[in-house]
């Protein structure tokens, strides 16, 4: 059980650390700064200027890649390398949302924090993965990794809502709620594993940041 313990502690200051990310892209209003959902403008690693989205002739684009002419943002419709002349065929527009704008510290901003999460992502799967053991003996156990790994997941698809929605508040709202539900449910098997019953019986420095991460929501 003891792995199980550190898997769920490890699991609720990871997802901690992305409620303080997400708190910080709010305070810079860096929401924005990947307008696109999983990748980055198109991009695996985000763009460092703002030239690298721009057209160019002569030059080699991927599927999804993003540009933005005229305020803008069009993605490549398929892998290709341009002409000297742009052929507004190879594009298509991306509809989602409106919002076009470049700022290289909001879109890291908010790179970082989808890097927190999707690491969040994997330490709840290991859980769930290591749970499996105990379910014959400790079936709550096992039931309460797997709702975490949901919850988890749909937290994934929530935040790819709020930037097609372009910050819409009542989605926003949606994924602060599920990040509480998150938390508790970890708490939860970190109680059980621990025999602890109550939240003030765990340890205060999990305490403290359990309580500190609702305030900070």
């Amino acid at each position: 059980m003891n792995k199980i313990y550190n898997l769920a502690l490890a699991s609720i200051l990871i997802v901690y650390l992305v409620i303080l990310a997400g708190a910080i892209v709010r305070m810079t209003g860096s929401g924005m700064g990947c307008p696109d959902w999983p990748k980055c403008f198109g991009y695996l690693i985000p763009p460092t200027e703002r030239s690298q989205l721009d057209w160019k002739p002569n030059s080699d684009f991927n599927k999804n890649q993003i540009i933005i002419i005229e305020d803008e943002l069009f993605f490549a419709v398929d892998d290709f390398r341009s002409a000297d002349i742009l052929n507004i065929d190879n594009w298509e527009k991306y509809t989602k949302h409106d919002y076009a704008k470049f700022n290289v510290y909001h879109t890291w901003i908010e790179y970082i924090n989808r890097l927190i999460g999707a690491i969040a992502g994997i330490s709840v799967l290991i859980l769930f993965i290591s749970s499996l053991k105990y379910i014959n003996k400790k079936f709550l156990i096992t039931f309460l990794a797997f709702l975490s790994l949901v919850a988890i997941l749909f937290q994934a698809w929530l935040g790819k809502i709020v930037v097609d929605s372009n910050l819409s508040a009542n989605t926003i709202s949606i994924h602060m709620i599920m990040a509480i539900i998150l938390l508790f449910i970890l708490f939860s098997i970190l109680s059980i594993v621990s025999n602890k019953s109550t939240l003030i019986d765990l340890p205060r420095t999990i305490s403290v940041l359990i309580i500190g991460s609702i305030i900070i929501l």
